[in-house]
């Protein structure tokens, strides 16, 4: 682990893996310490990636105000980070509530990115919708051995008022993050509890009002190309939801990873690191942005 001090002195946590031109890699959960995206399905193979711990979390330190935990305040620790690396740009990826993060760091440094790569995002932080369709998703899995309960969870989880109140519930619903239920994903479902803070997970979003006018104008114009991912068996956010997303860029690939949920290295690795590498590496050969594909 390495470390560095952001803009308020708090030293915060960072990992580098792999080998490559840099990706720096926002976790999310919220409040999930960034060791569960492992290497990303094998992308440090090609990419070195750059894995910080959000405050709270992980190896970071844990600051005085909370406040600080706000997804629009995290903004200026990725700035300190990329200063402290020296990058005048940086190839970007967000996952899950760190696309959120990832979204608002475009939006106000759109100057620092080479390309953004955003992973089963959340658009909270834009106040776009994140689960257009999902009972249709959740429908065609109905064959599932763990259907029913699974569903009870997740409506449990939906209608829950806050993270404390969800976390019991948590662990029942999530078969359906995942495009197989099988091992791997057992195992690394059951790793959150140990990585998440109930504190960062808690005030992520709290007190946030997205101002969405203006973050629209500001994507909108953003100069650089984004992919955008998602898994076609993924709730939050949907293919659909994903797609509708879409329009909020002027240069963007949309994919849909076929039997994917919410954590698509891990249900097809192979599938992940090809349309992620195949991005990173055909907007830098043609210097040029990407238009939206399918």
């Amino acid at each position: 682990m390495e470390t560095f001090t952001s803009y308020d002195g708090t030293e915060l946590a960072f990992r580098t893996v792999g080998d490559g031109p840099p990706l720096l890699v926002l976790p999310g959960g919220p409040g999930r310490a960034a060791a569960y995206l492992g290497d990303l399905g094998g992308l440090a193979a090609t990419r070195t990636l750059i894995l910080p711990d959000t405050r709270g979390t992980g190896a970071s330190a844990t600051p005085a105000d909370p406040g600080t935990f706000r997804v629009d305040r995290l903004v200026d620790d990725v700035e300190a980070l990329r200063r402290h690396l020296g990058l005048e740009r940086v190839d970007l990826l967000g996952h899950s509530a760190g696309g959120s993060l990832a979204l608002l760091y475009a939006a106000a440094h759109p100057d620092r990115l080479t390309r953004l790569v955003l992973a089963a995002p959340s658009f909270a932080a834009v106040g776009a919708a994140s689960d257009l369709g999902a009972e249709q998703v959740i429908a065609a899995r109905a064959a599932e051995p763990w259907h029913d309960g699974a569903v009870a969870a997740y409506r449990r989880v939906k209608s829950a008022r806050s993270f404390a109140e969800a976390a019991p519930h948590r662990l029942a619903f999530e078969p359906l993050m995942y495009g197989r239920w099988d091992a791997a994903a057992q195992a690394h479902a059951a790793a959150d509890p140990v990585q998440r803070s109930p504190a960062v997970s808690e005030h992520y979003y709290a007190g946030y009002t997205p101002d969405t006018e203006r973050l629209r104008q500001r994507l909108g114009a953003l100069p650089c190309p984004v992919l955008l991912l998602a898994g076609e068996l993924d709730l939050w956010p949907t293919a659909a939801s994903a797609g509708a997303a879409a329009a909020l860029f002027p240069d963007v690939t949309l994919a849909v990873q076929p039997g994917a949920g919410h954590y698509p290295w891990l249900d097809d690795p192979a599938a992940f690191t090809t349309t992620v590498e195949g991005f990173l590496r055909r907007t830098a050969d043609t210097g040029a942005p990407v238009r939206s594909s399918r």
